[in-house]
C-alpha cells in the first residue's frame, strides 16, 4: 500500500513542488488549500500516479483541521506523513506598526504558523495511534525557516513562529520515538516562488541573492527535494533534526 501523505499549503509554490516531489515517489498526496480550491485541483490533476486529493480550509479555525484529517483519511484511506508546510509573512517592523497592526500580525502569524501545525501534529498522531497498523513508519515534518537563527526584523513574528516550529518538532521527536514516529524539520532561506518575487526583481534582488556563495536563491524543487527524503527515505535517526536549506547563506 503506497504511503498517504497531507502537505499543507500545496495549491502553489514549496508546497505544490513538495506534493509534486512525493507522488513521485510514490505517496498519495493531499493537496491543501485554505480557500482556492481550482489552484488545488490544477496541482493535483498534475502529479504524477493516481488516488490524489485535494482538501480545503482555514487551518486557524481549531473546527477545521479534525475535519481535514477526517477527509484525509476517508479520502486517501489512511494518512501516514504530515507536512506542516501552509505559513503566512506579513510585514511588521515594530518601528513602523501601529500597536493594533502589531497585536494583530502576530495572533494571525502564531495561529497559522505554529498553533495549525500543533493542532495537525495531535490529530495525525492520534489517528497513527489508534490505526489498526500502529503507528510506527509515520513521520511528521515541518517547514520552518532560516529566520527562526537568522532573525526576522520585518516580520518577527514569522521569525518567532518558525524557531517555535523547530522546537515543538524536536519535542515531539524525544516523545513519538518510543512509538516508531519521526519528527524532522527545514530551514530554507529565501526560495524563488511567487510570494517572494517581488523582492527578487526588486532593486533589493541582487542583494538577496549575493546572500548566498552560490549568488542564487533556492529553486521549490530544492527545498521539495529534502522534504522527500525526510517523509520517505530518511533513516529514523534523523529524527529530531532541522536541516538547513539555505545555500550556505546561514551557518550555525
Amino acid at each position: 500500500m503506497r504511503t498517504c501523505t497531507l502537505v499543507t499549503g500545496s495549491s502553489r509554490g514549496i508546497g505544490a513542488a513538495i506534493a509534486h516531489k512525493l507522488a513521485e515517489a510514490g505517496h498519495r498526496v493531499a493537496v491543501h488549500a485554505g480557500r482556492d480550491t481550482a489552484s488545488a485541483e490544477r496541482v493535483r490533476d498534475a502529479l504524477p500516479g493516481r488516488g490524489h486529493l485535494v482538501v480545503t480550509g482555514d487551518l486557524t479555525s481549531p473546527d477545521t483541521c479534525p475535519r481535514l484529517i477526517a477527509e484525509v483519511i476517508e479520502g486517501l484511506g489512511d494518512l501516514d506523513v504530515l507536512v506542516n508546510n501552509a505559513a503566512v509573512y506579513a510585514g511588521h517592523p515594530i518601528d513602523g506598526t501601529s500597536y493594533s497592526e502589531w497585536q494583530q500580525t502576530w495572533r494571525a502569524t502564531l495561529e497559522l504558523n505554529l498553533v495549525a501545525p500543533a493542532n495537525l501534529a495531535w490529530l495525525t498522531v492520534d489517528h497513527l495511534l489508534r490505526r489498526q497498523a500502529g503507528p510506527a513508519g509515520g513521520r511528521l515534518i515541518s517547514v520552518g525557516s532560516r529566520g527562526a537563527y537568522r532573525g526576522e526584523p520585518v516580520t518577527p513574528a514569522y521569525g518567532a513562529s518558525k524557531a517555535a516550529l523547530h522546537a515543538m518538532t524536536q519535542s515531539l521527536a524525544v516523545a513519538l520515538a518510543p512509538h516508531g514516529i519521526l519528527a524532522a524539520a527545514v530551514a530554507p532561506g529565501f526560495v524563488d516562488t511567487e510570494m517572494a518575487r517581488a523582492i527578487l526583481d526588486g532593486p533589493d534582488g541582487d542583494a538577496v541573492r549575493a546572500q548566498s556563495p552560490f549568488g542564487r536563491v533556492a529553486t521549490p524543487a530544492e527545498v521539495a527535494a529534502t522534504v522527500a527524503w525526510l517523509a520517505t527515505d530518511a533513516p529514523e535517526w534523523i529524527s529530531g533534526s532541522v536541516l538547513d536549506v539555505n545555500g550556505a547563506s546561514h551557518l550555525r
